[in-house]
């Protein structure tokens, strides 16, 4: 099994080192690492080419989406790993992924939580309930028994190549809420999406402090759903915290 570690960066200068350093800091190093540098304005494709090991793909048509698509492109990995710009990888994050994906051969994706390196004692309190409380029973009867969809965390996922282009990779038409939704549901028409607490990662807080936690939760709540049940989110604009 080969792994590609991919990160879709715009406008990520301040963020990408230290997620670049943690993947090279695996115990089971990635066996490429792509960054897609998505339309940045400012220092973040030097910042990546600066970093040995690491292959950096221009993409100027901005999206999340896009950046993603493009990413699947170009890897040459067996597993696509795809991590969020301000997260940091623990040193075991690939071996438990790849450890995962061995033991669940039925399983097209690996997915798990996030905590938070920035965010205060409350909102990291809350996101620990929602993920041992309401986010495993949500994906099971969603997943095993009416196979209407997974939750899938868009900044900590693993999937199989094969299995991405098969469904035909990621929704270009989708711009920011309701992507990893809308995957996890096309993911689960071909196989499962398997929901493993130890494959964490750290993230930043900063939508939550941006835009405050309860019209976050109240964003992502409603495009969930709403991906779900009509196949589409709900909100097509979003707002960009690093602007």
């Amino acid at each position: 099994m080969t792994i590609t570690a991919i990160v879709c960066a715009y406008n990520e200068a301040r963020h990408l080192p230290a997620c670049l350093h943690s993947l090279l800091a695996q115990t089971r190093p990635p066996d490429d690492i792509v960054v897609v540098n998505n339309a940045s304005t400012d220092a973040t494709a030097a910042v990546a080419r600066a970093i040995p090991g690491v292959r950096v793909v221009d993409e100027p048509a901005k999206g999340l989406v896009i950046a993603r698509e493009t990413a699947r492109r170009t890897a040459r990995g067996d597993v696509l790993a795809y991590m969020d710009a301000d997260c940091r990888a623990p040193i075991g994050w690939l071996e438990r992924v790849e450890r995962r994906l061995e033991q669940l051969p039925d399983a097209v994706a690996v997915t798990g939580p996030y905590r938070f390196y920035d965010w205060d004692w409350v909102g990291r309190a809350l996101i620990r309930a929602y993920d041992w409380l309401v986010a495993p029973p949500t994906h099971i009867v969603l997943q095993h028994i009416f196979h209407a969809g997974a939750i899938l965390y868009g900044g900590n996922f693993a999937v199989r190549a094969a299995a991405l282009a098969q469904i035909g990779g990621f929704d270009r038409r989708i711009e920011f809420h309701g992507e990893d939704t809308n995957l996890g549901r096309r993911l689960t028409a071909i196989g499962g999406v398997a929901m493993c607490q130890d494959c964490w990662v750290w993230t930043s807080a900063r939508r939550y402090v941006a835009m405050g936690k309860r019209r976050v939760f109240g964003l992502y709540v409603r495009n969930f759903w709403s991906e779900i049940l009509r196949h589409r989110p709900a909100d097509r604009e979003h707002l960009d915290v690093r602007a």
